[in-house]
């Protein structure tokens, strides 16, 4: 359809789609239900970004990522595309606003979480909008099956029936036939056509190494390829903090990564690493949302995650730009004991449950029958103190609770400071006029946040109180003297922990678990992590055994350690000594790429040729002696 390639070209810049863009946004456009499946890194937002635009009316985005649809509505405004979000961080009256605007004020992006969905004063609203179709990201969360199931994303649904016009597409980056089916009942998809990429990545080597000293391992990889652009997950925040201090200290530039760091610098690590500055990033599952490097050679695991899903969207970082790429997964025997250890620990007993539900309500002080709807500060670690509750165990029981639709934890997260003028334009010149010393303040506000009067906005305090050349805490300062006169309503920023009461609180005795919500759930991370061992285990195509899991049939792929293991060497000793020296200087890993031969076969033709003085090792690759040369 010409109108979405002129829709492209106006806002992106682009003359093509990628492969099924343009057929998922055309099926959009014509308005039909659609789930796409496109791998990480596919261009997800494109698909329905574009037809957001070209259909009259509204698009309602729904995603569990905060900061994800907070970079997303960033990115949209620079291109002049009117975008808002709503997240239970923001109080009635900016809900109310953001709402208003999506109303009457020609915003074709409303970006929120499901959460919020169930508010009577979302849904009013939500009926008198023109809705030109409804977008649910991260599809997977809706299905008891998925890795990441939301009790809240069973209500999208529900929003049909005030629309029912409006078509709908569900994305993720992977998903089980299983869990295929259970999107499309759960979200009433009429009619749906299902546009699914395929999980092959042709380019990517998968390799597991039993390891007893992982942490070697990685440094001789990194040294051996440091030239090389990758990424090492690590599953906690303690150990990216051990690789890196362990890295470093051999001389490695390596960057952090993980929820815990300030916003600020994280995207300065980000900024870093997608530059050049460093070319190893060590990170957390926090690493990845939104990232787009194309040159990453290496995605190295020091701790694998506890289902496959996960390690092949993390693993899937690598290669973008669709050259060779290797994929290492690092493991011991007791890191599957650690991963079955936390599987227990994820689930306590019931009546344990119902235990720390009681302590969490009256560390809150919220009353039997009240709470429903309302957001309250949860400091975790001084509940434990008080309470005598391990940490891990709140934080595992608050996840049962909140699938169960009692309460939901929002993690800790970085909310900037947000304004909005309370007067208008005339009385706000005489405010300026009677004080001088507010004045810089009050213009550079009007002028670079157009929308200061109508709506709350985003500031970035560092860099307003630079272009003001005073410091963060005059700034700040002088913004509470604007509260104080009523001509702003402001909210300073935050990083804390949040509790929301999705029902009133309830007696002990009345809170039952639903099997979908308990069993099923347990069942589940039970069989997700026997899959995620077989993988690791396994003697099978290691491709193959991610294909099979998500139902996609394929071939072996010849480049995992497995099949290159079973592949009969195409060399004999003799013949490696004599074909190697014509393919230095090169590492081990580049001689293995291109003679597709084991590792052990060619460190023993190495060794040989440095015995005869025909090989030296020097400046971490393997060269030819100087007299071999000539």
């Amino acid at each position: 359809m010409q109108k979405s390639h002129d829709i492209l070209k106006q806002y992106w810049g682009f003359d093509q789609f990628r492969p099924l863009q343009e057929e998922i946004v055309d099926n959009l456009i014509y308005g039909h239900d659609t789930l796409a499946i496109l791998s990480t890194g596919g261009g997800k937002s494109i698909c329905f970004q574009v037809p957001g635009i070209a259909r009259d009316g509204i698009c309602l985005v729904i995603s569990p990522l905060i900061a994800l649809m907070q970079d997303q509505v960033q990115n949209l405004q620079k291109r002049g595309i009117k975008a808002e979000l709503i997240t239970g961080s923001m109080t009635y009256r900016e809900i109310d606003i953001a709402l208003d605007n999506a109303r009457f004020g020609n915003t074709k992006f409303l970006y929120t979480s499901p959460e919020r969905l169930k508010s009577s004063l979302f849904i009013e609203r939500f009926k008198l909008m023109n809705v030109s179709m409804i977008t649910i990201d991260e599809a997977h969360c809706i299905s008891e099956w998925g890795h990441d199931f939301r009790p809240s994303y069973r209500e999208i649904a529900n929003l049909r029936q005030y629309h029912p016009e409006a078509p709908m597409i569900a994305l993720t980056a992977s998903a089980t036939l299983e869990v295929q089916d259970d999107i499309v009942k759960s979200l009433g998809l009429r009619d749906v056509k299902i546009i699914k990429g395929s999980v092959e990545r042709s380019n990517i080597a998968y390799r597991v190494l039993a390891s007893e000293n992982k942490q070697k391992n990685i440094l001789d990889y990194c040294k051996e390829h440091d030239a090389e652009c990758g990424i090492i997950y690590c599953q906690t925040r303690r150990s990216v903090k051990t690789i890196t201090k362990y890295l470093r200290a051999h001389s490695i530039s390596v960057g952090m990564y993980h929820g815990g760091m300030k916003r600020s610098d994280r995207d300065q690590m980000l900024s870093y690493w997608m530059d050049g500055t460093i070319q190893v990033m060590i990170a957390t599952n926090a690493f990845g949302m939104g990232i787009d490097k194309p040159n990453v050679r290496f995605v190295l695991h020091f701790e694998i995650p506890d289902n496959l899903e996960a390690y092949y969207q993390e693993a899937g970082r690598a290669g973008r730009d669709g050259k060779d790429s290797v994929a290492i997964a690092f493991w011991e025997r007791k890191d599957l004991e650690i991963q079955e250890n936390h599987l227990s620990q994820k689930y306590p007993e019931k009546d344990r449950i119902r235990v720390i539900y009681n302590a969490i309500c009256n560390f809150l002080g919220i009353a039997i029958g009240s709470g429903e709807g309302e957001t309250f500060a949860f400091d975790i670690s001084r509940f434990s103190h008080e309470f005598k509750i391990g940490i891990m165990e709140t934080y595992h029981a608050l996840k049962i609770l909140s699938r169960n639709g009692n309460m939901e934890l929002t993690d800790g997260q970085f909310l900037p400071t947000r304004l909005q003028l309370l007067i208008g334009s005339s009385a706000l010149y005489k405010f300026q006029v009677a004080h001088d010393s507010l004045s810089g303040l009050i213009t550079l506000l009007t002028r670079s946040y157009p929308g200061v009067f109508d709506r709350f906005i985003s500031i970035n305090e560092n860099e307003l109180a630079k272009r003001l050349d005073i410091n963060k805490q005059e700034l700040r300062r002088q913004l509470e003297v604007l509260e104080q006169y009523g001509v702003i309503d402001v909210h300073f920023q935050s990083n804390s922990q949040q509790i929301t009461m999705i029902q009133e609180r309830l007696p002990e005795s009345h809170i039952s678990f639903r099997p979908e919500v308990y069993e099923n759930r347990k069942r589940t991370d039970t069989q997700k992590l026997q899959a995620i061992t077989d993988y690791i285990t396994s003697s099978n195509c290691r491709a193959e055994l991610i294909a099979a899991y998500f139902g996609s049939p394929t071939q072996k792929c010849g480049k995992c350690d497995v099949c290159r293991e079973q592949m009969n060497s195409p060399y004999t000793h003799d013949e490696l000594i004599e074909s190697i020296p014509e393919l230095l200087p090169a590492t081990i890993g580049q001689l293995e790429d291109q003679m597709k031969v084991l590792k052990t076969d060619i460190q023993k033709a190495l060794h040989n040729l440095i015995l005869e003085e025909k090989v030296v090792f020097e400046d971490r690759v393997y060269r030819l002696t100087s007299s071999q040369k000539t």
